[in-house]
């Protein structure tokens, strides 16, 4: 048994059906369920904006949504959250695709009961963690444990999605971790591969743990950051020179960590690609490179 209930977001705009799979699933004696319960799509989207749950149960047919979109929408949404579709008894065809789009799986209405409900949800969730573990894999950067490029371009594509959705803006910033190359040359590799994993840490803390880091290759860091307003433009630097002055201060290392950056704001109605973003980022902080050589 899980040390924890399974949160559920119910979805589904029959007062009957929501009845009887709520039922079901507080009856379960061997696992604890909490389940919240929204009728329509925007709803949903709402719901997942400010709460966490580890499973979607999800009717492809509801007032403000229909079909295909609907899953698209809140897979859209919670990439991250196994989706299980609910559908009637003539729609299997369709509960098909939304497995081939990414659903973890589908249940019909009227034939099941509630030993298939938990069986199912308990089968999702695991084989969504499996996913989610071997698809870390080929997304992160073994030395430092940040996304890698290809990570990094993938989540960042969907946040933009989303940022779009929402109407805010994004922040996107690219870090290079000074003098690496000295580095390496003059203390070994090893000292190199530290002091990258150093300025990794020193990134973590400068941004939000809902924020897209990676090591996007070499020396070279990204990050994407979702904010309302121009204001993060300002603070990030600031935030991120006082952590690598800190470092210096409270480590003897034999030479001085500097990180340089670069950051632009992206209004959400631009159509600008992630791509785009990275290079306009990317010069940016070769600006500040030349400016700290004194160009």
């Amino acid at each position: 048994m899980r040390e924890r209930p399974i949160t559920v977001l119910l979805v589904e705009d029959s007062p009957t059906d929501a009845l009887l799979l709520r039922e079901a699933l507080s009856e379960e004696r061997a696992v604890q369920f909490r389940t919240a319960h929204v009728e329509r799509l925007a709803d949903a989207l709402r719901s997942l904006q400010e709460q966490q749950y580890d499973l979607i149960l999800l009717d492809l047919g509801l007032p403000d949504s229909q079909g295909l979109d609907t899953f698209a929408r809140v897979h859209e949404q919670a990439p991250q959250v196994p989706i299980v579709v609910l559908t009637g008894l003539d729609d299997d065809q369709l509960a098909l695709r939304a497995v081939q789009a990414g659903a973890q799986d589908f249940l019909t209405k009227g034939r099941f009961d509630r030993y298939w409900l938990v069986r199912n949800i308990r089968y999702a969730l695991e084989r969504h963690q499996m996913y989610l573990e071997v698809h870390a894999l080929s997304l992160t950067d073994g030395l430092t444990g940040l996304y890698n490029r290809r990570g990094f371009i993938t989540l960042a594509e969907q946040q933009l999605k989303v940022a779009r959705h929402t109407e805010r803006g994004v922040i996107l910033v690219y870090a290079d971790l000074d003098r690496l190359k000295y580095i390496n040359d003059t203390f070994g590799h090893q000292e190199g591969d530290r002091a990258l994993v150093h300025a990794a840490e020193l990134l973590e803390r400068t941004f939000r743990a809902s924020d897209i880091l990676a090591r996007i290759g070499g020396d070279e860091f990204a990050a994407l950051a979702v904010r309302g307003s121009t204001e993060g433009i300002e603070a990030i630097p600031v935030r991120l020179q006082k952590a690598v002055s800190d470092f210096n201060v409270q480590h003897t290392l034999p030479y001085e960590l500097s990180i340089s950056l670069g950051s632009m704001y992206f209004d959400p109605k631009t159509t600008t690609s992630i791509e785009e973003m990275m290079r306009r980022a990317d010069q940016a902080m070769y600006e500040q490179k030349r400016r700290k050589r004194g160009h």
